[in-house]
């Protein structure tokens, strides 16, 4: 079974419905003894990270996630939440990832929104994909370049578009809302 986490954060649904177009069954739920005993775990979001951190301390959802040894998948605020610190509400995050999450200059537009490439793509999350390849983003904030960082998108600065480590995997783009290059990510992750 496939979990995706329930914190109050948009864009559940129709991460949800491209599971299930890939043919796999999936709850969504905070639940913890469910997010424990599932095969995989989707932490998806589009929202505001000190709002979806509160929620999450309050239902102990923050160490639950913390403690999955199962792969686990973080999508848009999903990666920036499994990040050390966020600049937006100045807040304190789950730090599975060494990295911090920075709000974009205004230089260009922001938010960054729209199909974009990424590079140096080095993740098995990338099997079948090519580095000329685009994806959809959506956000206002970026988690900066680190040690786990997997692939680079660069729009205003470069930042990290896909991250890993251990069993955590996490994208600033929307596989679900990335045509085929996006279901091919997300089957490579539920074939993980």
């Amino acid at each position: 079974m496939i979990a995706l986490v329930k914190y109050n954060a948009g864009n559940i649904t129709s991460v949800k419905n491209a599971i299930e177009r890939l043919g796999y069954s999936c709850v969504v739920t905070d639940d913890e003894t469910i997010l424990k005993q599932a095969e995989k775990v989707i932490f998806p979001g589009v929202g505001e990270a000190s709002s979806a951190m509160k929620y999450l301390k309050e239902k102990g959802l923050d160490q639950v996630i913390k403690n999955l040894r199962q792969p686990v998948l973080g999508i848009c605020l999903g990666q920036q939440l499994l990040c050390q610190f966020s600049e937006e509400g100045n807040t304190e995050c789950l730090g599975i990832f060494e990295a911090t999450v920075k709000k974009f200059e205004p230089k260009l537009k922001v938010p960054h929104m729209g199909w974009n490439n990424i590079s140096q793509l080095n993740s098995e999350l990338y099997y079948g994909i090519s580095a000329d390849e685009n994806f959809y983003f959506v956000h206002s904030y970026y988690v900066e370049i680190s040690k786990e960082t997997t692939a680079i998108c660069d729009y205003i600065v470069p930042f990290s578009a896909s991250m890993q480590k251990d069993n955590f995997y996490a994208t600033q783009f929307h596989p679900e809302k990335s045509s085929r290059v996006g279901e091919q990510l997300l089957l490579n992750f539920l074939k993980l």
